[in-house]
This record gives structure tokens, sequence and C-alpha cells, in this order.
């Protein structure tokens, strides 16, 4: 099977050989023991791939967004998951774009050579989901500090971070705008646990490191505000087409490794004296499903071509995420069902991917938000909620 693999085939190639080192049998022990894949994200760190998006003014590889998603699409197609650490390539740059320099100076060479890691985004929180203006989360000024209050969820990798991007109130919202009033602080993780910071963790369907966090009484420096107070959503925001083009290459590599998997297996499986795929009603599916992954493919390519442009490509980073997310769970639903029993079974790391790609019809957005986003500012339906 060929695709396109011409953009950053260096990069590519020797990530690839870098996940060689962390096969399947790695990847299962770690997802039967919960476990935080360590050993994978240190050697992504000493390789730099971790710093590939950071300026080389401050020890990054001072690379486009493109090669960042061929990075993780890399790690996906190998049988990865980037997801323990994908934070790291991406969450600066809420610290990049909007920071004072002297926060820059300060955070950004450590969390270029790995002896900083910048992993947890304090956004979400029980009562308000993806209503990012109905947040609780309070952060009053009191003398040189803010003082933080309330909850976040579905934090991933506050235990593996020293430091998090925290979204908070910091006042009562004006006009009428219900994300007005917020604010963006920096936090650093390893003063603050035990000192009005609690993380609790979350057990889910798959190894994913995700907590819930507990803020009472938190004093953060004000000096460690990121931009203007009161701009904090705005932010926050403007990172967001970043984070959904990058997890659609996740989804691109996965789909990938899903469909790689069908075809190898369809063709060494054999039953009634023939391999199953040569049978249409094999075929088929596997081929629709690679179809409609080099579509979203095509799709994350023309959302890094506008970003890299200096657009602002909302509607291409949204349907570049949903469209790669639909193709890597239909080629993970073919996967399984190519593989019959053996789907199943541990040991063939389909079951294992098939829970991990299955998040992403959920995470970072879910797909009916996109689609309301669509309808409302690309179609110009009535707003629905």
């Amino acid at each position: 099977m060929t695709d396109a693999r011409e953009d950053y085939s260096d990069i590519r190639d020797a990530v690839a050989k870098l996940c060689a080192r962390f096969p399947g049998a790695y990847w299962r022990a770690l997802d039967r023991d919960m476990a935080y894949p360590s050993q994978f994200v240190e050697a992504l760190t000493q390789s730099g791939w971790l710093a590939a998006l950071i300026p080389e003014a401050y020890g990054g590889a001072g690379l486009p967004l493109s090669a960042g998603a061929a990075i993780l699409e890399e790690i996906h197609r190998s049988g990865g998951n980037a997801g323990a650490c994908h934070a790291q390539m991406y969450t600066m740059g809420t610290l990049l774009r909007h920071g004072s320099q002297a926060q820059k100076q300060a955070y950004l060479p450590g969390i270029a050579d790995g002896s900083l890691r910048l992993q947890a985004f304090g956004v979400t929180e029980p009562s308000s989901g993806t209503d990012t203006g109905a947040l609780r989360t309070t952060a009053k000024r009191d003398g040189d500090d803010f003082v933080v209050t309330g909850q976040k969820i579905w934090t991933s990798r506050a235990e593996h971070s020293d430091l998090m991007i925290l979204l908070a109130r910091t006042s009562a919202p004006e006009g009428g705008k219900a994300t007005s009033g917020l604010s963006v602080l920096l936090v650093d993780m390893r003063e603050a646990v035990g000192n009005g910071l609690t993380i609790r963790p979350i057990r889910t369907m798959m190894n994913h490191a995700t907590t819930e966090v507990f803020f009472d009484g938190l004093r953060v420096p004000a000096a460690n505000l990121i931009g203007q107070e009161g701009r904090g959503f705005r932010y926050i925001l403007s990172g967001m087409n970043a984070e959904r083009i990058l997890i659609a290459a996740e989804c691109v590599g996965d789909a990938k490794w899903f469909t790689e998997r069908s075809v190898d297996y369809a063709k060494a499986r054999a039953v009634f004296g023939r391999p199953i795929g040569q049978n249409q009603g094999v075929q088929f599916p596997v081929a629709k499903a690679y179809a409609n992954m080099r579509a979203a493919e095509l799709m994350v390519r023309e959302a890094l071509r506008l970003y890299e442009a200096g657009e602002n490509p909302g509607a291409e980073a949204n349907m570049a995420k949903m469209l790669a997310a639909d193709a890597s769970f239909e080629a993970a639903n073919v996967c399984v069902q190519t593989h019959g029993g053996f789907g199943f079974a541990q040991d063939y790391d389909v079951e294992r991917k098939f829970r991990e790609t299955r998040l992403y019809q959920v995470a970072p957005i879910s797909t009916n938000l996109i689609l309301s986003y669509l309808a409302e500012h690309v179609l110009g339906l009535p707003r629905s909620y």
C-alpha cells in the first residue's frame, strides 16, 4: 500500500526509528497497568521532537506546524500514542504568543530541553463542559498574588507536568459577553501541589493519564499572569486551531496503522482455501476506509497550509479534526471486523488502538459541536445553542 510520505521524509523516518524501540508489547504493558510512558516521552524529549515548534531563540527547532503534524502522525502510524505528551508540543503556544519576554525567557528554554514539562491545560470544568463562559473557577487578586478557588476536570497529564496553563475568572462578565473577565495564569505545579492544589486521577477506558484538579485558596504570583487580565479566553482560543490540526494528524496516523494492519492480516489469513483479502466483502470496507483517510489527510494539509500562511483556518481546522477522527474510527472498526475474534485479542494491539482512537470523537472538541460551528459560522444557519 502506498501513500503520500514525501513531506518531511527525514523527520518521519527518524521518528519511525525511535518508535521501533517501543513496540506493541511496551504499550500493552503500560495499558494493563494504566502507567505513563515515561521512557518513550524521555526518548522523544532527548531527540528534540517535543521542542519542534519552539523558536530557536529559546532552544527549540523552530519548525512549522506541519513538521509537528508529521511527528505526531508518525508516532500514531507506528502504533504508539502521542496523547501522553502531545500537549508539550502545543500548549506552550499560549505562552509563546501572549507571554511577556521575561516569562518566555524564564520558561521556554526549560520546556525546550525537557527540564520543564508544560503539559497540563486547566480549562474544562464539571459543571460547564465546553461552555467555557460558564466556568466557575475564580482567581481573586490579593496583593502580589491571585488566590485561585475552584475545580477542573479532564486535565490530562497533570501528574506528569511541572507547569499548567490555567483559565480562571478574574472579574465578572461585561457587556453580556460570558467569556469576558477570564484570565490565563501559569501555575507552577511543583510548588502548588499540597499548597492549595490537589490532583485526583480518573480511570478511563484508555490509558490517558487524565485527572480532576481542585484549587483551594492556591496562591499564584501575579507575575504569572499571561497577557492582559480579562482577555484570557481570546488567548486560549487562538491556540485551538493548532491543537485541532495536530490531533487530526494523529488520527490520520491511526487510520494508516489500522488500514495497514487490515491489509496485512487479510493477505495472510486463509479461510476456505483462500486469503480472506480476496473476498470483496473484506476488500471493500478496507478500501473505503483508506479513501476516507486520504480525503481527511488532504483537509489536514489544507488546514496546515492556511495556518502557516498566517490565516485563521477555524473551519478547516475543525473539519480536519472531525474528518480525521471519523476516518480513524472507521478504519478501527474495519480492522476489528477484518481480524474477527483476533481483533479483540490484546496481543494484536487492535483493541488497544481502537479504544485510543475512539477518544477523538469526543476530545478535544465533540463532533457535534464542530457541526454546530460549521452550521452557524460557515453556512450561516441560526445559532443552535
